[in-house]
């Protein structure tokens, strides 16, 4: 996509981040890759205030940090920066507090394989790592660590991250993490899930990697709508 057109595909993003309930107030934040540089969303804007132009444009890998732009990057911008930097596959990285991905990330519970779709991140479980306070090195560190060669990871007592070649991939995958955490929540409510075999993870996992990015690409679960199969 052109500038612009990525710019105005964020703040859609984050506009749709708040109304499917995976976010809510200033506390998410995403980013993209634009060729060695990245954008971020900035600190403290309400998504409903967020305009293209005040989206913060950074190096990858800068350790100082240093931004251009009308407005400071996200208090987050460094896992954001170190993700992109470790993973040259990644395009698109979406952190968010969304309710059942966050309740499990408190009790520092990873999400097993207790539905095929987990196949979607690329392993066999989504981590949850440690806590780590907000902004620093040391969280960067747990969320790259965490993520590992996968598209998912789970932030101790803090959050989600979800990630994708392109930013509508990175927002579907966001969406599945918070189903996959819900499911998982209920299940344990009532009993014990049955977690599937690696075997049976791993041989899906090629599959969901064979998937374009594109809207009439992504995958659905079976039945075509959320919680369906």
């Amino acid at each position: 996509m052109q500038m612009h057109d990525t710019r105005k595909a964020m703040v859609a993003a984050c506009l749709e981040m708040n109304r499917l309930g995976l976010n809510q107030g200033t506390s998410g934040n995403l980013s993209v890759r634009v060729g060695e540089r990245l954008l971020v969303t900035p600190t403290a804007v309400a998504y409903e205030r967020l305009a293209p132009d005040m989206l913060v444009s950074m190096l990858i890998g800068d350790e100082e940090g240093r931004w251009s732009g009308p407005c400071a990057p996200s208090s987050e911008w460094r896992f954001h920066s170190d993700i992109l930097r470790a993973r040259p596959d990644i395009g698109a990285v979406v952190h968010c507090h969304a309710t059942y991905a966050t309740v499990l990330s408190m009790l520092r519970l990873p999400i097993p394989a207790a539905h095929y779709m987990i196949a979607a991140f690329g392993g066999t479980e989504i981590a949850c790592t440690d806590y780590a306070p907000y902004g620093t090195p040391e969280l960067s560190s747990l969320a790259v660590e965490g993520l590992g060669p996968r598209h998912g990871v789970l932030l101790g007592s803090h959050g989600m991250i979800a990630t994708g070649r392109t930013l509508e991939e990175a927002m579907w995958r966001a969406l599945e993490l918070e189903t996959l955490a819900r499911q998982y929540y209920l299940a344990r409510a009532i009993g014990q899930p049955v977690v599937l075999p690696d075997a049976a993870i791993n041989a899906l996992i090629p599959r969901f990697a064979a998937y374009g990015a594109s809207a009439n690409a992504l995958p659905e679960r079976e039945g075509g709508s959320e919680g369906a199969g």
